[in-house]
């Protein structure tokens, strides 16, 4: 996700900007405002992937595309500055108020499963106390929840497995006291493996259920 801090002296944005899912680069536009002092920096996504901008203005229009690079105006109708990437400390120092307003990264867990089953692994039950945590931590309004299985079983019965599975979470995180109706639900048996697997292989690590708390 590429994404852009944008400060001015009468207002503070962060401006987020969709993720490529090709290899060319997306480039957005960042409009300056009349008044007012306006500063921008191109910030890498979590992967450290780095897109382009063009902050443009009624005086004409800058490209920046190096993560930490800064565009500058005094005004609306003022010629566009850049310059050369700032340390992650200064771009701390310069718009650490609209950095700390930011929501917090996703956390995933992810449990794993007994074979055939939809009881917990002994390591995955204390995990799963972890999750309640982070929703709490968090006070997270959006929680997926997705069932998988392995390659053992019938294609039919694995989607079902995985449902129970899935529906297993969300009745554990109702249990305690997390709104139905933030919990999303979804389940895919045994067509999205972490690991890859002939038909008919047991694979530990596939009997899982990817939790994500937003």
């Amino acid at each position: 996700m590429k994404r852009a801090a944008v400060k001015a002296t009468s207002w503070v944005m962060l401006l987020f900007l969709g993720a490529c899912a090709v290899p060319e680069v997306k480039t957005e536009a960042v409009p300056v405002p009349d008044a007012g002092r306006t500063q921008v920096v191109l910030m890498p996504d979590p992967d450290g992937k780095v897109g382009e901008v063009t902050v443009r203005n009624r005086g004409g229009s800058r490209k920046i595309n190096q993560a930490g690079q800064m565009a500058e105006a005094k005004d609306g109708t003022s010629a566009i500055s850049t310059q050369a990437p700032l340390a992650e400390g200064d771009i701390h120092k310069v718009f650490g108020a609209a950095l700390a307003a930011l929501p917090k990264k996703p956390v995933i867990f992810i449990l794993y499963f007994k074979t055939d089953s939809t009881e917990l692994t002994e390591a995955s039950q204390t995990t799963l106390s972890s999750v309640h945590a982070a929703i709490s931590d968090r006070q997270s309004q959006d929680i997926s929840v997705i069932g998988h299985t392995d390659r053992t079983g019938e294609k039919s019965y694995n989607v079902a497995l995985s449902r129970s599975r899935a529906l297993k979470i969300k009745k554990f995180l109702i249990s305690k006291s997390v709104n139905p109706s933030i919990i999303e639900v979804d389940y895919h048996g045994e067509a999205d493996p972490l690991i890859k697997t002939p038909d008919g292989v047991a694979e530990p690590r596939n009997r899982r259920v990817e939790v994500t708390v937003r």
